[in-house]
């Protein structure tokens, strides 16, 4: 089994992220972390709980932690997620408690712990980077638990939050810059799962209504639903889902190792990553310096990943 750990700002697509998470036989999930994004902290904290209940893993510590960016106001995607972020579905809500420790301190001492044993985890963030960014700087020793860190977010050429910006790293981009810096100070191999993958695992309704006989299928397929509303198509991406796809079938995914660097200052492109394609010799010359290596996903096995999911969800 690996071990891993979620983090989240759950709405519709972290919810099918946490489905998968929390059910694959594959996979160990220590912990889920929450951070404001999608939508705010309360509702990202109480959606976490609803979903992992419904996937039938009440075990599985939850913890809050940032509510808003590093430094500019949090900018909610409630168009996309629905006013509670779960699509408004009136799910019965969990009341179970949270973990009483900060989401931070939660990630360091999991994390602790992996590297004492030799059990290394697999973060995947699938939020702005705000609680992996205080991690990184507050207690850089955690990175010795770490295997690796697969995150869903940012894109090598285009936005969905703006023109140029994927949602995520938009949202928080300081905290998307530090996390890269970061790693590579401290070694840690990093896959950015983002947008020109992120829309290419779709799972149909037709499918989607055949799942049934578990409440974790039963959310499964009516969150499939409304994320086919909101795109007005016969199907709906898993979005996050395929970033969890990518940690137990790595083969599913095709990635090139890349430069990349955050845009912080543009007025039409902040947040954007900047993916560097050019010839190797271009890069070491760069007068701006060397940005942060790390693999970036350019393909992904659509149907495959599709299948993984239906099938564990179910």
């Amino acid at each position: 089994m690996k071990p891993v750990i979620l983090d989240v700002d759950t709405g519709l697509d972290d919810a099918c992220a946490l489905l998968l998470a929390a059910r694959h036989p594959e996979l160990d999930l220590k912990a889920v972390t929450c951070v404001g994004g999608n939508v705010g902290i309360d509702d990202v904290v109480r959606n976490t709980l609803t979903v992992l209940d419904a996937a039938g893993r009440p075990d599985v510590p939850v913890a809050r932690g940032a509510a808003v960016p590093l430094i500019q106001p949090v900018r909610s995607a409630r168009h996309v997620h629905g006013e509670d972020g779960l699509g408004d579905l009136d799910w019965p809500r969990s009341t179970r408690p949270t973990d009483p420790r900060h989401a931070v301190e939660l990630l360091r001492d999991v994390l602790r712990d992996a590297a004492a044993t030799g059990e290394l985890v697999t973060l995947i963030p699938l939020a702005p980077l705000t609680n992996i960014a205080l991690l990184l700087r507050t207690y850089p020793e955690a990175a010795r638990g770490l295997r690796e860190i697969v995150f869903m977010g940012g894109a090598a050429g285009i936005g969905n939050a703006t023109a140029a910006a994927e949602f995520n790293i938009w949202t928080d981009p300081e905290a998307a810059a530090i996390v890269l810096a970061a790693a590579k100070d401290l070694g840690v191999a990093v896959t950015m799962y983002g947008l020109d993958v992120f829309y290419d695992v779709v799972v149909t309704l037709e499918q989607a209504r055949a799942l049934g006989g578990s409440p974790s299928a039963e959310l499964a397929c009516k969150l499939i639903e409304k994320r086919s509303e909101r795109y007005q198509s016969d199907g709906g991406s898993i979005g996050d889902g395929g970033a969890v796809c990518a940690v137990i079938d790595p083969s599913g995914l095709t990635t090139r190792e890349y430069p990349v660097r955050v845009e912080l200052s543009g007025s039409w492109s902040r947040g954007r990553t900047i993916v560097d394609t050019r010839e190797a010799s271009d890069v070491a010359n760069d007068p701006l310096g060397t940005a942060t290596t790390i693999q970036v996903a350019t393909a992904v096995d659509g149907k495959r990943y599709a299948e993984l999911w239906l099938a564990t969800v179910s």
